[in-house]
């Protein structure tokens, strides 16, 4: 009461002590009608919980329906092949089947090869040196996928003005590296991927 009556006694005259204390007291405390940030609810941690798991769920459902479009392991099996060319004369050909293609194997001969580097590219409609079209090391060895670049007809072996193949269909002609040479295809008959494995054996695909 003392303290009370000195403070007011210090106040200037004509100052309520009673109004400036209850100014000093609003000031001080914090001030009620601010917004405070919302918390999150239980409901809310609901929600989320809920869409994660659903998400998830379509996820396990979809992919079963995804993996089927890929290839079983038997049709990835087919997508290469190995042969053994040991078994081919030198003069000789013969067709195989690679992803349901016909492919021409041909164990050329030395004149065959000569021939076909003798050719100059200006020579040819899809210019390509012979090496190209073998693998090093193994020029004798000619591997094509026997079917016309015109049409997709499969040409006769050891025919034609080149001593390559001809198509019977609309008389395409190739030489003894499988390069057009006259007739309508527009390219060279085409190279599989293929690679040694051994001096005989191959792997195509």
């Amino acid at each position: 009461m003392v303290a009370a009556l000195a403070a007011q006694a210090a106040l200037p005259s004509g100052v309520d002590f009673r109004h400036e204390t209850r100014k000093h007291t609003l000031a001080t405390q914090p001030n009620l009608a601010e917004p405070h940030a919302p918390q999150p609810s239980r409901r809310d941690f609901l929600y989320v919980a809920a869409g994660a798991v659903g998400a998830v769920g379509v996820a396990g459902a979809v992919w079963p329906l995804i993996n089927q479009l890929n290839p079983d392991a038997s049709v990835l099996a087919l997508s290469s092949i190995e042969f053994d060319v040991g078994g081919i004369e030198e003069g000789q050909s013969v067709t195989i089947k690679w992803r349901g293609l016909p492919v021409f194997v041909r164990h050329r001969t030395a004149a065959e090869i000569e021939e076909a580097k003798a050719v100059p590219l200006a020579d040819l409609k899809d210019p390509a040196p012979d090496e190209a079209r073998t693998k090093p090391g193994h020029e004798q060895w000619l591997i094509m996928i026997a079917n016309c670049t015109h049409l997709g007809c499969i040409p006769v072996g050891e025919s034609g003005e080149f001593g390559g193949w001809f198509c019977p269909c609309h008389g395409s002609q190739f030489d003894t590296a499988g390069r057009i040479r006259k007739g309508p295809a527009p390219t060279n008959l085409v190279l599989p991927p293929y690679e040694f494995m051994s001096d005989t054996l191959v792997q195509i695909g």
